[in-house]
Parts: structure tokens; C-alpha cells; sequence
């Protein structure tokens, strides 16, 4: 039986309750490290870390915790790739005229364009803190940008994580909550397209 003998638990109210609370005994340092790995290792998925910090610190603080593991996350991902790789991607530039028109590419992509491709809550951070830190793109353009849309990305996320905890008491909110999650993403999709175009049309 093993770990398996209890596995029904898995589908009860309990048992989620006791490992939120287990969770808060950690503090701030659990729900900020945690945001902090997901700008390290894509497969860590936001929405659940999200999720779980305002199940288990409420909404604001479980928005705040999210937001600063996030955005320290990207900082030292973004500052590791610029000090550490962006000289050897130069250098491959000048060697590949492919790397050298996608280093060009990102330097030019806008500053809207940026902002919306962060939104999207299922963009893998990681792969953009490495494109654009082994670019030439300015850095404090990029994280005055990095930090405005992850503000609005984990609110509307921490919305979602709001709405799943509420639906145990009202079950619709969590119909609202995803319809919400997937309309934004849709429609962020297709303004994201439309404008990667626009600014690989002009830099062509």
C-alpha cells in the first residue's frame, strides 16, 4: 500500500487545509523562493505557485510574495546571461547571420509588444530574460517593462487564486475564474502575433 494507502485523502477539503497550513509555517521565504525557481526552471508552472500562495496567505500577500520572488527571479536571470553569455552571443553574431538577426530583432522589439509577451501568464519566463539578456536591449527598459507587467500578470493570477479558494464556498467563481484566465490569454495571444510582425516587418 505505501503511499498509496491514503490517496483518496488527496480529494478532500482537509487535507488541503493542513498542507497550506504546513506551507505558512515558512513565511515569506516558501511563496518568494518558490516565484523565484519559476524564473529559473520553466517547467515550474506560475499559475499553481500563484495558486497556492493566496490559498495560503490571502490575496494580497500571496499577490505581494509572488511578485517579488518573480521579479528577483527575472532580475538575476536577465543580469546573469547579460554579464555571463551576451559577449559570447556577439561574437556568434558576427560568425552566424541568423544569431545576428535575432540579437537585432529583440534590441528592436518594442516596448508594448514586451509588455504583453510578459502578461501572457503560460510565457516561460526563463526564455525570455535569456533573449533578451543576451541582446543588446536596454536594461532599464526591460525591467521597468519586466516589473509593470508582471504586476498586472500575477494580479490577474492572484484573481484566479482568489476565485478557486471562494469556489468551495461558491463553486462558480471558479468557472468565472478560468473563463477569465482563458479569455485573456486568447486575446493576448493574438495582440502578441500581431505585433512580433509588426516589429519583425520594420526591423526587416
Amino acid at each position: 500500500m505505501g503511499i498509496f494507502e491514503n490517496w483518496k485523502d488527496l480529494f478532500t477539503l482537509e487535507f488541503w487545509q493542513n498542507l497550506l497550513e504546513s506551507y505558512k509555517t515558512f513565511g515569506p521565504v516558501a511563496p518568494i523562493a518558490l516565484a523565484f525557481l519559476e524564473a529559473i526552471f520553466p517547467p515550474l508552472p506560475m499559475v499553481a505557485i500563484v495558486l497556492a500562495n493566496v490559498a495560503a496567505y490571502g490575496v494580497k500577500l500571496g499577490f505581494l510574495y509572488s511578485w517579488i520572488g518573480s521579479c528577483l527571479g527575472c532580475t538575476f536571470v536577465f543580469f546573469l546571461f547579460r554579464l555571463l553569455f551576451r559577449p559570447l552571443f556577439a561574437w556568434m553574431g558576427k560568425k552566424s547571420r541568423k544569431i545576428d538577426h535575432a540579437r537585432r530583432w529583440v534590441k528592436g522589439v518594442s516596448v508594448p509588444t514586451l509588455f504583453i509577451l510578459i502578461t501572457l501568464p503560460f510565457t516561460p519566463s526563463s526564455f525570455v530574460n535569456f533573449a533578451f539578456g543576451v541582446s543588446d536591449y536596454s536594461a532599464p527598459k526591460y525591467l521597468i517593462t519586466l516589473y509593470l507587467a508582471k504586476t498586472v500578470m500575477l494580479a490577474l493570477l492572484a484573481f484566479v487564486g482568489e476565485s478557486v479558494v471562494l469556489s468551495f464556498k461558491q463553486p462558480w467563481m471558479i468557472a468565472v475564474s478560468v473563463a477569465v484566465l482563458v479569455l485573456s490569454y486568447i486575446i493576448s495571444k493574438k495582440i502578441t502575433s500581431s505585433k512580433i510582425a509588426d516589429d519583425a516587418g520594420k526591423e526587416e
